[in-house]
C-alpha cells in the first residue's frame, strides 16, 4: 500500500484525463488539456499541513504486549512535485518529488524510545508511460523507479509495473481497470487490481473512484469551488536507526469526511481536508525484511484530523464557468 499514492495514481489518473480529446491530438496536447483543468487530479507543486486531535493506542513487542498509550500529538507536513517531460505522442516521462516531516508526541515512552520524536522520509522517481491499442482500445503501460530514504541515508530502491485498459471515456463516464505488480520485498502485497471510475449525474454530482485508494463523490460550488464527500487512503512511513540497525515504520490510514478545493486564481488552488482518521495498524520492521515480519505493532484509536494544502499548478490556465 505503500507507495500507491507516489506510482498508481499519475498513471491510472492521466490517461482519463487527456484521451479524451480528439484522436488527431498529439498527448503533448492532450497533457497540456489535462494540467489545465480547473482541479487537476495530480498537481505539479503541493504543499500541505496535517493535524489529528489526540487519540489512544495498544500495542505489542515482539508479540509482548505493552500497556496502553497515548498520542499526545501527531502531525505532518508534506510537499510533492510532479514534473512531466513529454518526449513523443506516444510516451510520457515525468519525475516524482516527495519530501513528509512527521512529529509525534506519545504520553508514555515505549521501553527507552523517546516519547517524542521527529521524523524526515523523502522519495524520488522517474517514470514512464507508453500509449498503444489493445483490443481496439487505448492501453498505457508504465513503469517506475524510485529511491527513498531519512534525513540521513537514503534506503531503498523500488519499482512498479502497471498495465492500464481504458474501458470507456465520454462527456458523462470515463472508465478503466488495470493491475500494478510491485518490485520491493517489503511491499504489503505483490501485486494489485487498479480500477477507475468518475461519472456525472444529472443533478451536478459527479462520482471519483479510484479503487483501492479512494471514493469520493463531488460538486461544484459557487464560480470557483468544489466539494467533496467519500474517503481516502493515505499512509505514514519512515526510518529509524536504534542500535546501529535500520527499521522502517509503516502506517495505512484511512480519512472519512469532507474535502473543499477553490480555485484561488493564478495557477493557485488551495484545499481543506476534514474528519475521522481511522488507522487500521502500524508496524516497526527492519528494513531488510517485509511487512508481515515485524517486531513492533500498533492498533490505534480513530480520531479526528484536519488537513489544510496549497498547490500551484504552472502549466495549467484554469478556466472560468
Amino acid at each position: 500500500m505503500k507507495i500507491l499514492r507516489k506510482a498508481i495514481l499519475p498513471f491510472t489518473i492521466l490517461p482519463l484525463k487527456h484521451v479524451y480529446a480528439q484522436k488527431r491530438d498529439s498527448i503533448p496536447l492532450k497533457v497540456r488539456a489535462f494540467v489545465a483543468d480547473k482541479f487537476p487530479q495530480t498537481r505539479d507543486f503541493n504543499l500541505e499541513f496535517t493535524q489529528t486531535t489526540p487519540y489512544k493506542f495498544s500495542s505489542a513487542l515482539q508479540g509482548n504486549d505493552l500497556p496502553e498509550n497515548k498520542m499526545k500529538e501527531f502531525y505532518q507536513v508534506k510537499a510533492n512535485a510532479n514534473i512531466y517531460f513529454i518526449k513523443s505522442k506516444s510516451w510520457l516521462l515525468s519525475t516524482s518529488l516527495n519530501y513528509r516531516y512527521t512529529s509525534m508526541d506519545m504520553e508514555n515512552s515505549i521501553l527507552n524510545y523517546p516519547q517524542k520524536k521527529d521524523f524526515h522520509y523523502h522519495s524520488e522517481g522517474i517514470n514512464a508511460s507508453y500509449y498503444s491499442k489493445l483490443f481496439n482500445k487505448i492501453a498505457v503501460y508504465s513503469a517506475s523507479v524510485s529511491v527513498d530514504g531519512s534525513d540521513q541515508h537514503f534506503e531503498r530502491i523500488r519499482g512498479v509495473v502497471t498495465g492500464t485498459l481504458i474501458l470507456k471515456v465520454n462527456q458523462k463516464t470515463k472508465m478503466t481497470v488495470g493491475i500494478a505488480a510491485f518490485i520491493d520485498p517489503s511491499s504489503q502485497v505483490p501485486a494489485l487490481p487498479i480500477f477507475t471510475y468518475e461519472h456525472k449525474f444529472e443533478n451536478g454530482w459527479i462520482a471519483d473512484i479510484l479503487l483501492p485508494k479512494k471514493v469520493l463523490i463531488r460538486k461544484n460550488m459557487f464560480s470557483n469551488g468544489r466539494i467533496s464527500f467519500g474517503t481516502e487512503m493515505d499512509n505514514t512511513s519512515f526510518y529509524h536507526y536504534l542500535s546501529g540497525k535500520t527499521y522502517e515504520y509503516r502506517q495505512v490510514e484511512v480519512n472519512s469526511g469532507a474535502i473543499y478545493e477553490h480555485n484561488l486564481g493564478g495557477n493557485f488552488i488551495g484545499t481543506l481536508k476534514t474528519g475521522i482518521r481511522a488507522t487500521p495498524n502500524a508496524r516497526v520492521f527492519e528494513k531488510q525484511e517485509s511487512f508481515k515480519d515485524y517486531i513492533f505493532e500498533a492498533k490505534y484509536k480513530t480520531s479526528f484530523y484536519f488537513n489544510i494544502g496549497v498547490s500551484y499548478n504552472p502549466f495549467g490556465k484554469p478556466r472560468t464557468k
